[in-house]
Formats: structure tokens, C-alpha cells, sequence
């Protein structure tokens, strides 16, 4: 926690511009809040604030002139940086990086990230380290480790946080301050000599060394190796152990000799063709995401998140369909249906399937950003009636955002006013679904809108059986997004019977 006590709370404004929200995080030098943007509505930055001690005001402006000198995608760019003397305060605004850390997306994940996601991580990692040490005057991170990573929705890398960093001084045996992480931070860190690039590059071996543990090792110690997950190329461990050498001398010198040893690996090359190393990234563009919100309680988002479901399933491959509510209970009574589960009797695996649509119970937003790094081509949120800032902000994200809402005229005014109370917000790709709405509730909302994405749904029993009126309104909803290769299909209440 942060030693001295915060000037703000919510709805403070500081820089007579920025409007606190919400505390992101907080350490022992400073804390991290989210800020509305008074100039630019609906733009969120992040406030690093400081307080007094002259140490932390010469750590905080050192790290505002390096940020403002840098320009990379993986880093964050700084737009504000400004003082309060009264209160001993600095204030340092940037870009507001939405997504988890990589600490946390490990906690979400058991420990477990991908096999596939391990090496384009690491490449994206020297991507940026070597931006940072072949600067004219060479920036050493120092503080490499999974709570200073974000993974952002669409699984890219940022790094975050420069308050320890440094620039590199030749003239220097040794680093006049000894900071880091213990577990990530190499032995020169702790007065054995002055931090360099090799510094950084043993903080990546460990790193690695975390990942492919599943959370238990970050340093090499005797029989670690029988902990390095199994189905992991065996080309890592020599990097790893290169890597984590106690002596500089004995590491990779340099990011780009990493990046040439990776490039090496017969392995990699044939995981990924035709891709440059150093360009590399977790490229996961081929998933697309629905979300499917309710205006109301009853509106029907769960019956229709499952029909659209289905009906990917039928026309692509590998859709998801995910719960994102911790205590829902419908994705519950229907496992309980498909795996023949006593009533009441909760199953140990979240993840169940039917008819080639991989359902997932109470999921959470850790779970939906792993999921994205899979290899769905469709990810279905059912957001239910819920709009808690949570799933809000997964439905403003989501690639196809649907609304469900009713067609009767007393209802109207439910999804209307969803429209107008996120107006802020851009409203393009939404699509309006009205189950069993005439075609004159259909014309009067889309005009009431101004929008022509809304469509009437036909009724619809069985939402996991296909159902040729049906398929023509999602068809229309779906042009252009897929294409039609119509599988045979499998009624599932008629396998129940």
C-alpha cells in the first residue's frame, strides 16, 4: 500500500481536468486511479499520483521526461504531468490501458497460460526491451515481472510502470539504488554490480521460467526442470537456463540474440509460418466476439445467446458460449440436463458441450481473456439483464453488441433509454433483437433510434435446433461475417427424449 495517505477520492478533480473514478492499484510509492476526461467526454486516462517525499518527487519526474521521450506500441504514452505543491503532490497522466495483468490473468487461469502464447509473449517482450536498450541512452526496465504486464482484450502485451527504471550510466560500477522484485530480479539488483541489458533479460528467463512452471519457480534451482510443463518445446529450458545465469557475462548479451535463438528453433518456424520473429505477436484476430444483453429481467438474452450460438455452430467452427455472471444458474440446470448430473449436484468442470457449441457456467472476465487466446472463431457472451460495469464493458467492446428487448409498445421505452443513458458511447454495431415483435414495433424503434439494425425474432422453442425463419433473420444480422457452409444438424431435446 501506498505509505502516505491519497488527496483523492471519488469525483476529486485534479489538473482542473481529469475526474477520479476509481483506484486502479497501489504500491509503496505511489497509487494508480482511472479519470474521466472533463474536455473529452467518455475518454478514461490513468492518474499516477505521488506525494511529497523529495526522493519520490525525483523517481516521478525522472519517470514522466523518460515516458515523454519514448514512443512505442507496447508502452504507455503519457499526455499530462503536473504538480500540486500545497500537498506535496505529482500527478502523472496516461493512457488508460483496459485489460488484466498478467499476475492476475495466471490466478484466473490456475496457473495456466496456453503452450501457444508462451513464445509469442516472450517475443513480444524483447520486442520492447530491445526498443529500450538500443536507445541512444539505453533504458534498463529493472522491474520485469507478470504484475507489471497488461494483457489487453485482444491479448496484445503492454508494459506498465517505470518507476524503477534507469537509464544506463557506463561511467557507473554500480547502481547507487537497489530496487526489484525478489524472484524476477537479477542478483546485479542487490549491489553486485550495475544493472544493464542483461539485467532485463534475466528478469525474461524468469519470467519464462514462472510461466512454464504454472506459477511455482521464477529462479533455476535444482530439479526445476521436472517442473517445466511437459508438452513445452524442449528448446525453452536451455534458453531459460541461459537466461537465469547468475553472471552477466554467461547470459544472451543482447534482446536481438534472443530473438536469434528463438529464430533458430525448427519448432517455432513451424508453429509460425511465415511470420517475422521480431515482429511476432499473440495474434488471435480470427476470434469475434457477440454479446448479448438484456434490456430487462425476462427479455429472453439467455434463449437468444444460445440460438445464435447454434447457429454459428452450424455455419463455422469452434463457438464458445459463456456465462459471464458468477451466480447465474441457467448454464447450471442445463448440465445438469446434457451430463445427466442429480439435481441440486454442482459438476467440477465449468465446461460442458453440446452440439458442437463449448458452453461455459459462471465465467469470469479473467476466463473470457483466455479464452480469446484459444482457438475459437466465436466467443457468445450472455451478459443476461445485468449492467453492472462489468459486463457493460464487455458488451461496448464486443464485436457484434446485441441488444434483446421487447417489441410491445409499453416496453419500447426499456431499450430506448439503454440507447440514450450509453449515448457517450459509439452505438454503430449494435443490433436490436425483438422476439416475437411485429413489423411495426420493428419500423417505429428504428426510428425512434435512427438505426436500421433492428430485427424482429420469429418465435423459437428449441433454440439449440435450427429453424429456417429464424436462420433468415440471423442471416441478415450476420452478413458479410460468415460463410454459409451449412452443417448437418443434431436435434438436442430430441436426443434428451
Amino acid at each position: 500500500m501506498m505509505n502516505q495517505p491519497s488527496q483523492l477520492e471519488f469525483g476529486s478533480i485534479v489538473g482542473e481536468r481529469y475526474r477520479i473514478i476509481r483506484t486502479l492499484g497501489s504500491g509503496g510509492m505511489s497509487r494508480v486511479f482511472m479519470a474521466e476526461d472533463l474536455k473529452l467526454p467518455g475518454k478514461h486516462w490513468a492518474v499516477k499520483e505521488s506525494i511529497a517525499d523529495p526522493k519520490i518527487m525525483k523517481i516521478v519526474r525522472t519517470e514522466a521526461e523518460m515516458l515523454i521521450s519514448l514512443s512505442h506500441p507496447r508502452l504507455p504514452r503519457i499526455v499530462d504531468f503536473f504538480e500540486y505543491p500545497p500537498s506535496g503532490a505529482v500527478y502523472l497522466v496516461m493512457d488508460y490501458i483496459e485489460g488484466i495483468t498478467l499476475e492476475a490473468y495466471m490466478r484466473g487461469y490456475q496457473g495456466y497460460i496456453p503452450q501457444e502464447q508462451i513464445i509469442p509473449l516472450a517475443l513480444q517482450v524483447l520486442d520492447v526491451l530491445d526498443y529500450l536498450h538500443t536507445r541512444q541512452l539505453p533504458v534498463i526496465y529493472r522491474d520485469l515481472k507478470p504484475a507489471n504486464i497488461m494483457l489487453t482484450p485482444e491479448m496484445e502485451f503492454k508494459l506498465i510502470d517505470f518507476g524503477i527504471a534507469r537509464s544506463y550510466k557506463s561511467e557507473l560500477d554500480q547502481d547507487t539504488i537497489k530496487l526489484g522484485t525478489v524472484g524476477f530480479a537479477a542478483p546485479e539488483q542487490y549491489g553486485t554490480g550495475q544493472t544493464d541489458a542483461r539485467s532485463d533479460l534475466y528478469s525474461l528467463g524468469a519470467l519464462l521460467l514462472y510461466l512454464c512452471t504454472g506459477g511455482k519457480y521464477s529462479e533455476w534451482t535444482a530439479g526445476v526442470e521436472g517442473y517445466i510443463r511437459g508438452e513445452l518445446p524442449r528448446h525453452l529450458i536451455p534458453i531459460i537456463r541461459k537466461l537465469l545465469r547468475h553472471h552477466p557475462e554467461e547470459r544472451f548479451q543482447s534482446a536481438e540474440e534472443v530473438i536469434e535463438e528463438l529464430r533458430r528453433s525448427a519448432d517455432f518456424q513451424s508453429a509460425q509460418p511465415g511470420k517475422s520473429m521480431s515482429n511476432a505477436s499473440m495474434d488471435y484476430a480470427g476470434t469475434r466476439v457477440v454479446a448479448v444483453l438484456g434490456v430487462s429481467s425476462g427479455s429472453g438474452a439467455t434463449h437468444t445467446a444460445i440460438a445464435v450460438s447454434h447457429y454459428l455452430a452450424r455455419r463455422t467452427h469452434s463457438v464458445a458460449l459463456v456465462e459471464l455472471h458468477s451466480t447465474a444458474k441457467a448454464f447450471a440446470r442445463l448440465q445438469e440436463v446434457v451430463e445427466g448430473i442429480p439435481v441440486g449436484q454442482a459438476s467440477s468442470s465449468r465446461r460442458f458441450e453440446v452440439d458442437g457449441v463449448h458452453y461455459w457456467r459462471q465465467t469470469s472476465r479473467a476466463d473470457v481473456i483466455s479464452l480469446l487466446g484459444g482457438s475459437y472463431r466465436f466467443i457468445v457472451l450472455d451478459l443476461g439483464n445485468g449492467q453492472d460495469n462489468e459486463r457493460l464493458e464487455e458488451f461496448l467492446r464486443a464485436d457484434y453488441p446485441l441488444v434483446v428487448g421487447s417489441g410491445a409498445e409499453w416496453r419500447v421505452q426499456d431499450i430506448t433509454g439503454l440507447a440514450r443513458s450509453l449515448q457517450r458511447h459509439p452505438q454503430h454495431k449494435w443490433n436490436y433483437c425483438l422476439p416475437l415483435a411485429s413489423s411495426e414495433a420493428v419500423r417505429r424503434l428504428r426510428k425512434e433510434l435512427e438505426h436500421d439494425k433492428v430485427f424482429a425474432l420469429p418465435l423459437h422453442s428449441d433454440p439449440f435446433e435450427q429453424d429456417d425463419e429464424m436462420d433468415q433473420v440471423l442471416d441478415e444480422l450476420f452478413r458479410g461475417v460468415i460463410t454459409d457452409t451449412r452443417k448437418k444438424r443434431f436435434g438436442f431435446l430430441k436426443r434428451q427424449h
